[in-house]
């Protein structure tokens, strides 16, 4: 076996798919770190963000970036865009249900 296949056979689902269906290496691996970003700022916004000054945001953002860095070369065999997936269903299904409450408790009152 060719340590090229060896690499594949090892990668996690999203990070294979990227590899092997995009024209070159290097827009893989940007394209992995625009997913783990942007999923990365779903899951922040979806369940940490709060009203902040437009300067703490830039700051929240930068350092945001620097640490999906380290993500991306994480997510080469660990799950980590799968977990951000997870994470972000279930921030969702959590606004969601927070959402019918508030209606719901709304229209009792």
């Amino acid at each position: 076996m060719n340590e090229q296949q060896f690499v594949y056979d090892n990668m996690y689902p999203t990070a294979r798919v990227l590899y092997e269906f995009l024209p070159n290496y290097n827009l893989a691996g940007y394209a992995l770190y625009l997913v783990i970003f942007l999923l990365s700022v779903l899951v922040y916004k979806l369940g940490f963000a709060k009203k902040l000054r437009m300067s703490q945001n830039i700051v929240i953002y930068i350092f945001l970036l620097l640490g999906c860095l380290m993500l991306t070369f994480l997510a080469f065999f660990l799950p980590v865009v799968e977990g951000l997936i997870v994470a972000a269903m279930i921030l969702i299904l959590y606004k969601i249900r927070l959402h019918n409450e508030k209606k719901r408790s709304a229209s009792a009152s």
